[in-house]
């Protein structure tokens, strides 16, 4: 495997053992460092705020926020270790995060970079979600640079690749990702002090594409599964979605679309929040059209605001034997 040196990122030696404080409330370094007990590290830090949002922001996913605080509960304590001079190598802190589409997976990543960098285990805290296109070149010389660019973006922070098997297409003798794939293992090994790499996608898909690439499936320290929400879980989503957008359902209209996510669960290209997401812009249409036809009516904003029970009915998933999930 090719050694290679990605401008503008800092040498395993060269890295410092606490970040720099760019953006409140993230705790000063001096402070952090002076940190006896679990409570000081929180409340230096704020960690428990990022937990706090998770919670509060993200309907269900029980096993996964579990996870996450035993993440952060880890890193807790090796920052006390750290500070009492116990040394040790650092915790890996590579990720995979599986599940269907919709389901939290780039929101959970977010939240993962806040807490790293409260706790200094990353410069500044961002995140870079990518995909495959944005990592591998289509001739000779050109994924290299790619891959390059976008850790050198990544690097202090997070660097999320959603779709990761994609990288990996052994049918294919002119595919060039396998050089994307080396180039994130010597990262991932080297520059693991300042980098946190997540991969993500379907779990079966994961499965296969960590078979064939062993190198990258022993680096990740934390496998998280996100679950499918279930109808009533997708139900708080979608109100959470009407309050954030100031949208209201009409009495009734919340059981209509508690049965018109009944019957989209069963159907194809299913996504979770992001299908609530679609059907509530879909609604929001229908209102406006509804509401765009009788132009001589003086709107209140109870009018505008409101999502009536047609404004759901009218999707086609509720036809008989329907299975067009476009509207």
């Amino acid at each position: 495997m090719s050694n290679y040196s990605i401008p503008g990122m800092r040498s395993p030696a060269a890295s410092s053992a606490v970040p720099s404080v760019q953006d409140s409330p993230e705790a000063a370094p001096a402070a952090l460092a002076q940190a006896r007990s679990v409570g000081e590290v929180l409340a230096q830090s704020q960690v428990e705020e990022v937990l706090a949002e998770l919670d509060r922001d993200l309907v269900g996913l029980a096993p996964v926020k579990a996870r996450i605080r035993d993440i952060a509960a880890l890193l807790v304590i090796d920052k006390l270790r750290t500070n009492l001079g116990l040394t040790s190598e650092a915790p890996s802190l590579h990720m995979n995060f599986v599940g269907n589409p919709g389901t939290g997976k780039t929101t959970v990543a977010m939240r993962m970079a806040q807490i790293l960098h409260r706790l200094g285990y990353v410069r500044k805290g961002h995140l870079v979600a990518v995909t495959r296109d944005d990592l591998v070149g289509q001739y000779i010389g050109h994924t290299a640079p790619k891959t390059r660019e976008v850790l050198k973006k990544a690097m202090g922070g997070v660097l999320f690749i959603d779709e990761a098997y994609y990288l990996y297409r052994p049918e294919n003798e002119r595919d060039y990702g396998q050089e994307a794939i080396e180039i994130l293992l010597q990262v991932m090994e080297n520059q693991r002090d300042d980098l946190v790499v997540i991969l993500a996608g379907y779990k079966d898909r994961m499965d296969t594409f960590f078979q064939s690439n062993p190198g990258l499936s022993s680096r990740i320290a934390h496998h998280l599964d996100f679950p499918d929400y279930s109808v009533e879980e997708l139900l708080q989503i979608g109100q959470k979605m009407l309050t954030q957008q100031n949208y209201v359902f009409e009495p009734g209209a919340q059981a209509v679309f508690q049965r018109y996510l009944g019957l989209r669960v069963q159907q194809a290209h299913f996504a979770n929040a992001r299908s609530v997401r679609n059907a509530l812009d879909r609604a929001r249409l229908r209102q406006a059209s509804r509401l765009f036809a009788d132009r001589d009516r003086r709107l209140t904003a109870d009018d505008l605001r409101t999502l009536a029970a047609q404004d759901i009915s009218a999707s086609r998933v509720f036809q008989q034997g329907g299975t067009d999930a476009s509207l």
